[in-house]
């Protein structure tokens, strides 16, 4: 076999599977590409003895991972890398294109397990009373009509993404017709296109509320008067929270709203982002009781393994009441003394 004719044959058996992750699987670009990198990386390996990925051995997969980490990537990165490998020899082998799975024998590289980070409860409600209060008021700050509808979608973004712990993609995904505030619910969609139902706390029902009432016809006044260019542009009309032009928010615009929302005025205080919301969501449920399979509903993990970070984090609130309020905790040991 020439070196062209398997460059080109590893070349078309990624693409095929990622037409797949994309149709069947539902995953998105982002992810897709990803992936993408982590196969083109391993097919460098295997044509390196002219071999195929179809055709790749486990020293293959071996000499992959050492060659990472002679390169020093850290070991998340390289179990990622073998994520994705895994995967896709899954994939040949129930598509019977190959007979072996060189990573069956591999195993996953020892990582740190990195927890979390989260706000504590009284850091998130200072930030959604701060913004509740800039929504309740907001032409004290020489705004008008513009400035209160703003105000009003910030503060729903907001007590959405820390009631129902939600990604910020599927944030900017949501739609009118997702919303049924008289059940108090969101339904979400959520990676690989799975739908969840999302229930919410009164706060964020009227946060809410207020937006659909007083804030969101404001936004689309705008969307209105360039309907004609929206349709054209394929850009979703029915997008729940709209910018000031009446356009559907983009990721990057809500992470750096949540950025310049978690600052106090003096310039204090940490600088969240929407995922520290989603974990602050999932770490203050199971501080409070919540069992993990009810956090992974929420969260919409896929698996329950994912969700049991949070027993960590349960853990470390545990040891900090223990040693706060025990008779022989160490705080009041030393108190004591």
């Amino acid at each position: 076999m020439g070196a062209r004719s398997g460059l080109a044959g590893n070349a078309r058996v990624v693409r095929e599977y990622l037409g797949y992750l994309r149709v069947e699987k539902g995953m998105r670009p982002a992810t897709c590409e990803a992936y993408a990198r982590d196969l083109e990386q391993f097919a460098e390996q295997v044509e390196r003895r002219d071999a195929l990925l179809l055709t790749a051995i486990e020293d293959d997969v071996k000499d992959f991972m050492a060659r990472l980490r002679a390169n020093h990537v850290d070991a998340r990165s390289v179990a990622r890398k073998l994520s994705c490998l895994r995967g896709f020899y899954r994939w040949l082998l129930l598509d019977k294109r190959t007979k072996q799975d060189p990573t069956v024998n591999i195993e996953t590289p020892a990582s740190w397990k990195v927890l979390p980070k989260s706000l504590a409860e009284s850091e998130v409600a200072e930030m959604l009373d701060r913004l509740g209060a800039a929504a309740r008021t907001p032409q004290t700050e020489g705004g008008g009509r513009d400035a209160a509808a703003l105000a009003l979608r910030d503060h729903a973004i907001l007590e959405l993404l820390y009631a129902g712990g939600l990604r910020v993609g599927e944030i900017v995904a949501l739609g009118e017709e997702d919303l049924h505030l008289d059940q108090a619910r969101a339904q979400v969609r959520g990676k690989g296109d799975k739908e969840r139902i999302v229930p919410l706390g009164r706060r964020a029902v009227e946060a809410l509320e207020e937006y659909m009432k007083r804030g969101r016809p404001s936004l689309a006044r705008v969307r209105r008067q360039r309907a004609a260019n929206w349709l054209r542009a394929g850009m979703g009309s029915r997008a729940l929270f709209l910018s000031n032009r009446g356009r559907a928010l983009t990721r990057q615009w809500v992470w750096e709203m949540v950025r310049a929302a978690s600052v106090n005025v003096d310039g204090s205080g940490h600088k969240a982002s929407p995922h520290m919301l989603r974990h602050s969501c999932a770490t203050h449920m199971v501080e409070h009781g919540a069992d993990l399979r009810s956090v992974q509903r929420l969260l919409g993990h896929a698996d329950i393994a994912t969700t049991q970070v949070y027993t960590h984090v349960a853990m470390e609130h545990l040891k900090r009441e223990h040693r706060e309020h025990h008779p022989r905790g160490k705080k009041r040991a030393v108190a004591g003394c």
